[in-house]
């Protein structure tokens, strides 16, 4: 069944890179940091509740990951949070797949999307839309990390993801770094081509990326460190923090 989450997995699953998405500077709701910036003065961050696992489909729905969600717990969790459809049906797929491949890594799907929100508005930043398959139009691409306002991150797919040959940009609705996305390239909705831009495949990618990179999202600590490998900030930590907590809370009662 794991094959349903990640058939194009890079072999050993290697996490490259870590703690350098600048998001900050895409999303303009999002405080501007540096995300290796140190923030000695910053308050600690209030850790949100973890959401249970989406419910099940009774029997699978269609191919890929988003075939197992109970497509009724997608339309309530829609409605109560205000989160796109596609955006939810992609966060509960990733989670379920992610707990198979990482057990005890306990991501909620409401940790997920608050790192979805803070990223791109869930795939919807600069008014882009889902086609069909969940490939965000138009694509979404992050600021040039030349190292100025950002982390440096020199050119690490000549291009061929982020559209730029001299320097590395996030890409897609979860805003992965190209590398990131070579060592995790992922089928979320069972199409057989990964594509960064698609939120069914990013949202995998990212969930396993996030497992990978923590014990358990059920303590503080292992919370902290996972969210760290998107992004060091201690400012967006608590913005991800403050969306999950919202999203747990519209949906837990």
């Amino acid at each position: 069944m794991v094959a349903r989450w990640v058939p194009f997995a890079a072999a050993g699953g290697a996490v490259v890179v870590a703690g350098v998405l600048a998001t900050a500077l895409l999303v303009p709701r999002v405080v501007e940091v540096l995300p290796d910036a140190a923030e000695p003065d910053a308050p600690a961050v209030t850790y949100p509740d973890q959401a249970p696992p989406p419910a099940l489909a009774a029997e699978p729905t269609g191919p890929g990951a988003i075939g197992v969600v109970d497509p009724a717990w997608v339309d309530a969790t829609a409605a109560a949070t205000g989160i796109p459809r596609e955006a939810v049906l992609a966060y509960g797929a990733a989670v379920i797949g992610a707990e198979e491949i990482f057990p005890g890594c306990g991501l909620g799907w409401n940790t997920l999307a608050g790192i979805g929100y803070t990223e791109s508005d869930h795939g919807r930043h600069g008014g882009a839309t889902f086609e069909p398959n969940g490939h965000v139009y138009p694509e979404i691409f992050g600021v040039p990390l030349d190292g100025v306002d950002t982390a440096h991150i020199p050119d690490t797919d000549n291009g061929e993801f982020d559209g730029t040959a001299d320097i590395d940009r996030a890409i897609g609705p979860m805003q992965l770094i190209p590398q990131t996305w070579r060592s995790w390239p992922s089928d979320g909705n069972g199409d057989l081509v990964p594509d960064p831009h698609n939120i069914y495949d990013s949202a995998v990618a990212a969930a396993n990326y996030l497992c990978h990179a923590t014990t358990s999202f059920t303590t503080e600590q292992g919370w902290a460190d996972g969210v760290a490998a998107y992004n060091t900030a201690t400012s967006y930590a608590q913005t991800v923090a403050t969306a999950a907590q919202r999203y747990y809370d519209e949906t837990s009662g």
